[in-house]
């Protein structure tokens, strides 16, 4: 309250400081085994220790400054705000998309708007330069989308099996308030940069592919708005032709 915005700092390296407490521990050992996820410690105490930091790095978020300015411009009560933590395992993904189910150039409530990169969704929605391939599909005809724009990323992340944690916090999802990606998602392990070349990818040069793939993506955002009721923003993954989604959240 002071102006002191040095403290965001100092409260982040605090926070990565805290020890896991035992029974902390082995109720997420629990859950995770239970659920069909691997336990990190089955790996060794290192492997653990890769994991608690990573979930420490995601409730330490809470501090960052883009978080702070924004909660605090849209007069949010930061001592409010409380940081959970999604375990996810991940998916090391041909290709991630986004999906809008309501196209959000237009406002057209009957056109899906989606974009797709090779690789992981964090060259998408992250700050990464280029642009992803874009494309509009009509709910009535799924299996029709239109291409509106070809990629040119020049960058694909890619991973070995792993874990991710991901930030779930009341500070998001609010009425009038998009505040999505202010907090962190921190995987176990890093990924790896890889050069990537869009004029050698099925995706782009094979017509049925990318017609099945397009219109998969579609399908599944169609879906999900009529499960959920409303129009949807979502994060998801192709792996060998399989649609995995990671997150669903209503669309601002």
């Amino acid at each position: 309250g002071g102006g002191d915005f040095g403290a965001l700092e100092e409260i982040r390296q605090t926070v990565l400081q805290l020890r896991a407490p035992s029974q902390l521990v082995q109720e997420l050992k629990t859950k995770m085994l239970t659920s069909g996820m691997p336990w990190p410690g089955d790996e060794g105490e290192q492997r653990w220790e890769q994991a608690w930091t990573a979930i420490k790095k995601v409730w330490a978020s809470k501090w960052n400054e883009r978080a702070y300015f924004s909660t605090r411009k849209v007069k949010l009560d930061h001592d409010y705000l409380c940081m959970a933590v999604l375990v996810q395992e991940v998916i090391n993904a041909d290709y991630a998309f986004v999906i809008h189910t309501t196209n959000p150039s237009s406002g057209d409530t009957s056109e899906i708007y989606a974009e797709v990169v090779k690789g992981l969704g964090e060259t998408l929605v992250g700050a990464y330069p280029g642009r992803a391939l874009s494309f509009v599909c009509k709910k009535n005809n799924l299996n029709s989308p239109q291409v509106l724009g070809y990629p040119s990323k020049p960058i694909g992340l890619f991973i070995r099996p792993s874990i991710i944690f991901r930030s779930d916090s009341n500070g998001e999802d609010l009425e009038g308030y998009a505040g999505a990606g202010l907090y962190d998602s921190v995987p176990m392990d890093e990924e790896e940069k890889v050069v990537v070349d869009y004029s050698s990818d099925p995706l782009i040069n094979d017509g049925k592919f990318q017609q099945a793939i397009l219109s998969s993506i579609a399908g599944a955002g169609n879906a999900i708005e009529e499960l959920y009721g409303s129009p949807q923003d979502i994060e998801g993954v192709i792996r060998d032709g399989k649609v995995y989604v990671v997150q669903t959240r209503p669309q601002m």
